[in-house]
């Protein structure tokens, strides 16, 4: 069996990159894709389950495990909340052939990026326009206003990332954006 390769994806909070990603995976089972599925020491939102979209655990629980190097990438993205890869994880997956996708910040995406080197193709969804973010975050109605606030500050400063990126989609229509993410991985999975 063919060892898999790492698809990553970054994206600014409200960008639309795991409703791009949940296409990807639902509508072309054919690219064999198989969540990365990331630690956090944020508590669970509405109906998210442990082990499904993330591995819950407290901060000193990740703290720990940032001690050991378990992780590929790790960040602290808000005092006191992490978000990271697990190296383990990762490499059975590959091991079993699967195309690992990554839902991760930009630190992580480049920091994955520079371990995986060539086995990796790295896309930064962008958003069409700062407004325009602000706009889906608030229409989202699940962040109070100043989380809202630190969101697009955030947002800010991850498009200064964008570059380090192999290649970008801008999601201004999502079907285009679906389309484009498409062809770019179909391209990357068929090299060699």
């Amino acid at each position: 069996m063919n060892r898999g390769k790492l698809i990553i994806v970054s994206a600014p909070s409200g960008t639309g990159k795991s409703t791009i990603i949940g296409w990807l995976m639902k509508e072309h089972p054919e690219l064999n894709l198989a969540f990365s599925i990331s630690c956090t020491s944020r508590a669970p939102r509405g109906t998210e389950q442990n082990g499904v979209e993330y591995f819950f655990l407290t901060p000193e629980e990740f703290r720990k495990k940032i001690d050991n190097d378990e992780f590929l990438e790790y960040e602290e993205v808000y005092a006191g909340r992490f978000y990271g890869t697990l190296k383990a994880q990762v490499e059975r997956q590959l091991e079993a052939g699967q195309n690992v996708v990554f839902d991760v910040d930009v630190k992580g995406g480049v920091n994955i990026k520079k371990y995986y080197g060539d086995e990796a193709l790295s896309v930064f969804i962008k958003p069409p326009s700062i407004a325009e973010l602000r706009r889906r975050l608030e229409g989202r109605g699940t962040d109070a206003p100043e989380v809202i606030d630190q969101r697009i500050a955030r947002a800010e400063f991850e498009l200064t990332f964008v570059d380090k990126f192999d290649t970008i989609v801008v999601n201004d229509d999502l079907t285009q954006a679906e389309e484009d993410a498409l062809s770019i991985i179909e391209e990357f999975l068929s090299e060699g």
